[in-house]
């Protein structure tokens, strides 16, 4: 495909930019050279002079060369994998019993067999295994961060490509390579990547959080509709296979697999969500759910013309002529309802009051009232010996109303603490009682139990409109979203999640305003832990609110959620300091769960990259989590680009949800020893080292913060088009207010990847250098999973790190001397930890045991490398423009410029 786009590249051209192709072969060949020759300065300097020799149309046109060709990469690598996925499962066809899913250690189909091998104290029984898979749930919430950089049109198009080159391969594997088929399969080819070419891509204006909801939402319903039923049918396959029979076939309505989403619900540091686009998203996700249902009950109309039925069936339906053929009859009713509520969502969508009616017998308001009638169906064939009618579209409808619902998935709501602390104290100096955020912790807990238990509402609605004075449009928008909540319809929304939660009153005061709005079945209440302050001081908060009856009362079947922030806790503390505070922190707060007998689900708020917890190997990933913390129940974000890399595509999609499956199950019922005392002195170590190095430089240095601005696309990233949020929480404020995502991602773009690693190195220096720690440590490594998976993925950043990289960036951009001297120690922290790292680990080279992540990088490193360039060379224009320019034509020109070589750097660093 590469080729391909060269030619087309070289024959599409426009006068301003004629030259394209010449000058990506030349930049790429100097690109190449460089790392031939050892990083050389000299041919490092031809490429920068040559970036500076081209005009600002031309750097934009070769940015966009080189994106695309990462872009095309991306697609092919997503191909290949699934192509040797198929060709593996292909080979095990000749079995006796084939396989549905890959009998490999990440997969169902080899975590299922491993298990039951298993013999004495740690020995599996069929049963455990059977009632693991249909109690257990991962729950998958799609966030709409600011790290997708394709368009969704884009998007759709690489989503082509790879549907071609899996026909390819059916050709192909045919003998038909030089057929007609071929020839057009290969003209649909090329026109697909001439459009990628020809079509701008280049967000012209912010997303609103709508678009944002629709973007995301596209995932599920062009890909999980279909890949998500598929795959659980391959589950009960394998269950069956595996276990013993159709008695362990996954029950039609077990729900291993669920998605929610905060796109729309996400408000926190976002002025843009506001409770009207809240409401909007969530009626527009039941218009979504309840079409794509229709289409499926309209097949099932057309497939399902039996006449046998069971009496109980045809007592339903009745005995006139229209319900001669009772499934049909019995279905378009089914449609009557769906259609009509469509309809009465739909009418939530105007700007009109509603005028549609809605009662249960209107409108399917949950999605047990569907169920039952689906399997109402189900089973009248299956008693009537017409099972076999009921295998394909009438179990996938059936499966996906268990998963999706009527909904198509719960929205979450998200806000920060102080905005309830705003609310109330509004409230109770509107009602003469003082100022709620004058009240020491423990007033506030007192008045809030008192409150929490009264049947009298403090405040009604719109009572706020008549003392503008004491309620500010913050506070009006906080009441009003919690009024929005209590209108929406049941399963709409799932939890409330708090973040900077920091004292047991900003978990409670969100059960109080919940409750004085009215909302009849109460939202979970999620306390989001996120600094490293926060994680030490969690098991407090919530010894606190587990000693308050009027907080225990209002928990429904005593069942609590926690979110862990693994971004701002990395931010503030480093990767490692981090990650074991993290660790720590679920295991004290699962124990005291079951001191308490509360049922505790963690919420990981995870990133795609290692520096915000991400894990490009997530089997490895959920069994490092602290043992018992997961017990079966497994939510967690995909954000950003990661929910395409995932779930774009079909096969891609299955197997995901495969290894997520396979995982919870492993981590249940695999014995995993937790740390010796000694490890866990060690760790504390580790920890307080490598903080007390990142905190040094990150926020004790005073010329870390003018580097960083200057070094790094920091400044430009909130002024692009890439996602509805501010950057920053707050409009004032440095690095502290600065959202971990624009934090991780203006360092990915210089390759310098500081986050993941600043403080890691003399940690471990340190400890390898003491006669004391030495021999421990290295045993550490070796024997736990855990702290060898977080080294390795160090490592791993490490190998795809690029210092020289990030000192052009300090050359080109940088002007103060002091900045440019920390640049220089900071390279030298890097160089530092490599060799600690390749101390500790035995190796040779960085990722030497990692074959397949030496390739890729070979392939892609010369062209990042010349976007790199590119890069700092536009910066360094678009800081000339005099301020009072505007938004001139250069300027615009310059950020689409900046803009594509983000996408083309993110697209060619992929997991970091």
């Amino acid at each position: 495909m590469g080729s391909m786009l060269g030619r087309i590249i070289s024959t599409t051209t426009t006068s301003t930019t004629s030259n394209t192709f010449d000058s990506v072969e030349r930049l790429r060949l100097l690109a190449k050279e460089w790392r031939e020759n050892g990083k050389d300065d000299g041919t490092f300097a031809q490429m920068a002079e040559y970036a500076a020799s081209l005009s600002n149309e031309e750097i934009q046109s070769v940015a966009r060369a080189f994106t695309h060709f990462l872009a095309l990469a991306n697609t092919a690598e997503a191909h290949h994998r699934t192509r040797k996925n198929r060709t593996y499962m292909a080979s095990k066809s000749l079995e006796e019993v084939p396989l549905a899913l890959m009998d490999k250690r990440d997969s169902c189909g080899g975590v299922i067999p491993e298990l039951l091998q298993r013999g004495g104290e740690n020995a599996v029984r069929p049963s455990d295994v059977y009632e693991s898979l249909c109690s257990q749930q991962v729950e998958l919430v799609l966030t709409a961060h600011p790290t997708e950089v394709n368009k969704r049109t884009i998007l759709q198009k690489k989503k082509t490509v790879l549907e071609l080159l899996s026909k390819a391969d059916e050709i192909r594997a045919g003998g038909r390579d030089k057929s007609y088929e071929a020839s057009l399969l290969l003209q649909d080819l090329e026109c697909q990547i001439s459009s990628l070419w020809q079509s701008d891509e280049v967000a012209r204006a912010k997303p609103s959080p709508q678009e944002e909801a629709r973007r995301g939402m596209l995932v599920l319903e062009s890909v999980l509709w279909e890949a998500l039923p598929e795959f659980l049918e391959k589950l009960s396959y394998t269950m069956q296979r595996e276990l013993g029979g159709e008695e362990y076939a996954l029950p039609l309505t077990a729900c291993p697999i669920k998605f929610s989403s905060w796109m729309g619900g996400d408000r926190d540091g976002n002025p843009n969500v506001t409770p009207d686009v809240t409401r909007e998203v969530v009626w527009r996700n039941r218009v979504q759910s309840a079409e794509l249902i229709i289409k499926e009950v309209h097949a099932l109309i057309d497939e399902l013309t039996v006449l046998n039925c069971t009496d109980a069936f045809r007592a339903v339906v009745g005995n006139s002529d229209e319900a001669r053929e009772p499934y049909r009859y019995f279905l378009r009713q089914i449609r009557h309802k769906l259609e009509h509520t469509r309809k009465w969502a739909d009418s939530y969508l105007d700007d009109s009051e509603p005028t549609i009616s809605a009662t249960q017998d209107d409108v399917y308001m949950n999605k047990q009232q569907l169920l039952d009638d689906l399997i109402m169906v189900y089973d009248s064939l299956v008693e009537t010996n017409n099972g076999n009618m009921t295998k394909g579209r009438l179990t996938h409808l059936i499966r996906n109303v268990a998963s999706f619902g009527v909904t198509l998935c719960a929205l979450d709501v998200r806000q920060e603490s102080t905005r309830h602390t705003e609310a109330l104290d509004a409230i109770t100096r509107h009602l003469g009682i003082g100022s709620y955020a004058e009240w020491d912790e423990t007033t506030r807990i007192s008045w809030l139990s008192q409150e929490m238990t009264s049947k009298r509402p403090l405040l009604r609605y719109g009572d706020w409109n008549d003392a503008s004075e004491l309620f500010s449009s913050t506070v009006v928008d906080t009441l009003e979203t919690f009024a929005m909540i209590a209108e929406c319809q049941e399963e709409s929304l799932g939890a409330y999640v708090i973040s900077q939660a920091t004292t047991p009153s900003d978990v409670m005061a969100v059960s109080l305003l919940q409750r004085n709005a009215g909302v009849s079945q109460p939202l979970r209440v999620v306390p989001l832990f996120e600094t490293l302050d926060d994680l030490n001081g969690a098991t407090k908060t919530m010894e606190t609110l587990y000693s308050t009856a009027a907080y225990v009362g209002s928990l429904v079947n005593r069942k609590q959620e926690i979110m862990i922030g693994y971004s701002d806790s990395a931010k503030d503390a480093g990767r490692l300091a981090a990650s074991w505070a993290q660790y720590e922190t679920q295991e004290a707060l699962a124990a005291q769960a079951k001191k308490y007998q509360i049922d505790l689900t963690f919420f990981h708020g995870k990133g795609g990259t290692v520096g915000r917890g991400g894990n490009p190997s997530t089997f490895n990933a959920i069994l490092s989590h602290a043992p018992d913390t997961i017990n079966g129940n497994f939510r967690v974000t995909e954000q950003g680009e990661m929910i395409y890399q995932n779930f774009g595509h079909k096969e891609r999609a299955e197997r995901t949800l495969d290894i997520y499956t396979a995982a919870v199950l492993a981590e249940k019922q695999l014995e995993r020893p937790a740390p010796t005392e000694n490890q866990r002195a060690l760790m504390n170590k580790l920890s307080q080292i490598s903080c007390d190095a990142y905190r040094q430089i990150v926020r004790g240095d005073d010329r870390f913060v003018p580097y960083f601005r200057s070094a790094t696309p920091e400044l430009e990233l909130s002024s692009l088009n890439i996602g509805s949020r501010p950057a920053k929480r707050k409009a004032s404020g440095g690095v502290e207010s600065l959202r971990a995502i624009p934090w991780i991602f203006a360092w990915t773009q210089t390759r310098l990847n500081l986050p993941t690693w600043l403080g890691v190195g003399q940690a471990i220096d340190e400890l390898l250098s003491s006669e004391e720690y030495a021999e421990d440590l290295r045993k550490m490594y070796k024997e736990w999973d855990s702290f060898r998976t977080t080294i390795d993925l160090v490592e791993m950043v490490l190998a795809k790190s690029e210092p020289d990289v990030a000192k052009h960036y300090e050359d080109v951009l940088v002007s103060d001397p002091l900045a440019k001297e920390l640049g220089s120690e900071i390279r030298n922290v890097h160089l530092n930890t490599e060799r600690a790292v390749l101390e500790l680990a035995g190796h040779e080279t960085l990722g030497e045991n990692n074959e397949l992540l030496a390739r890729v990088l070979k392939v892609r490193n010369p062209y990042v490398d010349c976007l790199n360039v590119l890069q700092a060379e536009t910066l360094k224009r678009l800081r000339s423009v005099p301020d009072d320019e505007g938004t001139s034509e250069r300027k615009k020109l310059l950020n689409d410029a900046l803009l594509t070589t983000i996408t083309g750097i993110a697209n060619g660093m992929g997991n970091t």
